[in-house]
């Protein structure tokens, strides 16, 4: 398995330089996240990431026990989990009058990248728990935040989101799990739900289920769903609450999180947010659980680009083609072939340019939840509303990507599991699919979040990176700004042609959708490249003892401009083609 090292040089650069979250938190009043205080919290998180998750990568890739509806996570997992706890992790961003640390939530996403990245199955289990605590937050009573917050701040219970059936993945209108009322004001919950990430385990005494279900004469479909807060133990005596694990999934990857069938014989559960909103309610799990999952596919590349950096400087084949380079070996270390550094270049280039966008979104989140300046809130909120759909999708396709390049590099040897490069593509293959596939989230970005209000929402995003190129065209950015002024400036144009198909035929939204989005996402790390270019350019004017440093960060952006920013045009071709090259028989009405 590759030996992780938090890149923390990185995580600095991305944050303070490039983003300026010092100058953030100050804004936001945040007064104990000072730079000593974040480099700190950074410096602890990345110790216990390196020294005691990522030992448990290889091990939980051995996969969870199930025995007669007991579920066993790997070995060290619950070891671990209990020196999270005991470190105080779970409570860093939680809210102080529940126990929390009040620490801004983007402080909290750079310790989960490094504990993700050196163990993405476990870090999938305090993972839901955090989805679980926002919901809990934005909506709980204050009785149901001091019962149940109080506990998954703290980390002595865990979280899950409860939306999958058997017969309903997607079209969550179709659910069967029903909510009947009792005497007391509680639910009874009956149901099954499936694919349950983190929905059984040892690790904690209890677990928060945050569970969809239909009250009897609500509504049909997406408008008669309630959310409810379903503890598997009874939180005021303990007692076992009719909440069984029937089985754990045998999957391709992640084997270290239990991905649980839990069936619901009448268990008691609480109604949480108004009834029959429960789907508006349960977006804000899922829109945590979506940058989450884009985490995924920053984490894969990062992994796996230190896992290929190694070995392509310490594997030798061949020689370089414009004559040998270490004469005194007895071949070429494999990183002097072209190809090779192209792989890895990739790989870097979405680790980082994706850290970027991610870092982004959640300082936006800390913006939105805390400002009173209504301008300002629907500014950051329709910000997030476009990017997190393409940091979602596009960072897991092109993490997915990196994986694969970095199995690659290995040549035969990355086939092999000892070597670990393989279980990252198996883990990392699920976030295309989970929080919505990448066909839903390009469905969400193009047809709910850009022609549902004829891209005033995108417009927002455009106008930053217009400003950017307004006011960057000098110390050598002028190779980088000219395609990004193009390319901003023909997103907005494409999108209104296809608005305009749209309208003739509704299903080009859909044959258009899965392009447009990889489009966009290809024009957003553009952005961030080129932010990231002009801030390392500014360092070496200033005058730096790492100019080789900000030198690779310049190098790197030229590559992505040259190399993988020009993908954008083949997704223009296939998306502007229209959806009649979609025929199938099967799809036609039968006479």
């Amino acid at each position: 398995m590759p030996e992780y090292k938090a890149p923390i040089r990185d995580i600095q650069f991305a944050l303070y330089e490039v983003l300026n979250a010092q100058q953030h938190y100050q804004d936001l009043g945040a007064e104990d996240a000072s730079r000593d205080m974040v480099d700190a919290i950074v410096g602890e998180g990345a110790k216990f990431a390196e020294e005691v998750l990522a030992p448990l990568n290889r091990i939980g890739d051995e996969g969870c026990k199930f025995d007669n509806g007991i579920v066993t996570t790997p070995a060290g997992f619950k070891e671990a989990y209990q020196q999270y706890v005991a470190g105080g992790w779970p409570s860093l961003a939680g809210e102080v009058e529940y126990g929390g640390q009040g620490l801004p939530e983007s402080l909290g996403t750079v310790v989960s990248e490094m504990l993700n990245t050196a163990n993405w199955s476990w870090g999938m289990y305090p993972g839901l728990s955090h989805g679980a605590k926002v919901t809990l937050s934005r909506y709980g009573t204050e009785e149901q935040k001091q019962v149940f917050l109080s506990k998954l701040i703290s980390g002595e219970w865990t979280g899950t989101m409860c939306l999958t059936e058997p017969h309903c993945g997607t079209d969550l209108g179709l659910l069967k799990t029903k909510a009947e009322l009792n005497t007391d004001g509680s639910y009874d919950i009956t149901g099954t739900k499936i694919f349950i990430s983190a929905g059984d385990h040892d690790m904690a005494e209890n677990i928060v289920h945050i569970v969809i279900a239909r009250i009897p004469g609500a509504p049909a479909g997406t408008k008669g769903i309630s959310l409810f807060i379903v503890p598997k133990m009874n939180a005021d005596n303990g007692s076992p609450n009719n909440v069984s694990c029937g089985s754990i999934e045998h999957k391709m990857g992640i084997h270290g999180n239990a991905t649980a069938v839990l069936n619901f014989d009448g268990a008691k559960g609480y109604l949480i947010g108004p009834e029959n909103q429960g789907l508006r309610c349960m977006f804000t799990f899922m829109n945590v659980a979506r940058l989450g999952t884009a985490m995924q596919g920053v984490a894969a590349a990062e992994l796996s680009f230190q896992g290929a950096y190694a070995y392509a400087q310490d594997r030798l084949a061949m020689r370089s083609l414009s004559g040998p380079v270490y004469p005194e070996k007895p071949a070429d270390p494999i990183i002097v072939h072209p190809d090779v550094r192209r792989m890895l270049l990739t790989q870097k280039a979405i680790a980082e340019g994706g850290r970027a966008l991610i870092y982004f979104c959640t300082l936006q989140g800390d913006i939105l939840h805390s400002t009173e300046d209504e301008e300002v809130k629907k500014e950051t909120d329709a910000l997030m509303s476009v990017l997190t759909p393409i940091a979602k999708a596009f960072l897991t396709e092109t993490g997915y990507e990196a994986a694969n390049h970095g199995m690659q590099v290995f040549g035969g040897h990355g086939y092999i599991a000892e070597w670990g490069m393989e279980q990252i593509v198996r883990d990392t293959r699920i976030s295309m699919l989970y929080e919505g596939t990448t066909g839903i989230q390009a469905l969400d970005l193009l047809g709910r979040k850009v022609l549902s209000d004829k891209g005033e929402q995108l417009r927002y995003v455009t106008r930053i990176i217009h400003r950017f190129c307004r006011d960057n065209e000098t110390r050598g950015m002028k190779k980088l700004i000219k395609p990004l002024r193009s390319y901003y400036r023909e997103w907005g144009g494409l999108t209104r042609r296809l608005g305009l198909k749209a309208l003739r035929n509704r299903d080009e939204v859909g044959a258009a959708s899965v392009d447009y989005l990889m489009y966009s996402g290809y024009i957003t790390l553009a952005y961030f490249w080129a932010l990231m270019a002009d801030t390392a350019h500014r360092a070496i004017e200033n005058g730096t003892e790492e100019t080789d440093y900000y030198k690779e960060k310049i190098n790197t952006a030229h590559f992505y401009f040259e190399r993988i920013l020009p993908r954008a045009k083949y997704h223009k071709q296939v998306m502007m083609s229209g959806v009649k090259n979609l025929k199938m028989a099967a799809a036609e009405k039968q006479s």
